[in-house]
């Protein structure tokens, strides 16, 4: 199937869920391992491409410096999406 035929929320439990089948299989050290509820997604211009792996590359020590929540409030503010605070964080 096309990505674009995919909705995002079907991407987001496949790739979830996958992957906790994995972690979980690979480290059994990490049985608690669960991800939150919810989730994210933005489209990225091609034309960004480059920028967008080099910060995934760079987000362990990008998020030294402020942290995730800071950080996504703030995009979400820069680019005017209207949220409820309560909800954002399950």
């Amino acid at each position: 199937m096309a990505p674009q035929l995919i909705a995002p929320s079907q991407i987001a439990q496949s790739l979830k869920g996958n992957s906790s089948k994995w972690i979980h299989e690979t480290f059994p050290e990490l049985r608690d391992f669960a991800w939150q509820e919810g989730y994210g997604a933005f489209t990225v211009s091609k034309s960004n491409l480059e920028s967008v792996v080099a910060y995934i590359q760079s987000q362990r020590a990008h998020h030294r410096k402020i942290g995730f929540q800071e950080e996504y409030l703030e995009f979400l503010q820069k680019h005017g999406v209207e949220y409820d605070e309560r909800y954002v964080w399950g």
